[in-house]
């Protein structure tokens, strides 16, 4: 169930990282709110999952593979370049994930 918990933090971070970007700057309504909630959200969950895990690994893994996803997602939505040094850094960043994750952080 831990992995479940984390799973949602990272969907609804990535949520709100994708709406802020298309509040305009927290200046358009709506988006600002899915912002505010998915934010709250994400917390939430990663909260959880930090029960059962030792923080640090669910920490790591929630950020990293947020930033992994949302990189990803500004490249294909928003047409951010893709460069060589992007996608070796993200492979990095995916890297470490795979080696938090086998190390069994704390359950």
């Amino acid at each position: 169930m831990v992995y479940v918990w984390l799973s949602l933090a990272i969907v609804f971070e990535v949520g709100w990282a994708l709406a802020m970007k298309q509040s305009q700057g927290l200046t358009r309504l709506w988006p600002s709110v899915a912002t505010g909630v998915m934010y709250l959200l994400s917390v939430v969950f990663l909260a959880q999952a930090a029960r059962k895990l030792d923080v640090g690994v669910a920490y790591a893994i929630w950020a990293g593979a947020g930033v992994s996803i949302i990189a990803i997602a500004g490249v294909v939505w928003f047409k951010e370049p893709a460069t060589w040094v992007k996608a070796g850094s993200l492979a990095l960043v995916v890297a470490g994930i795979a080696g938090l994750s086998l190390s069994r952080g704390g359950h």
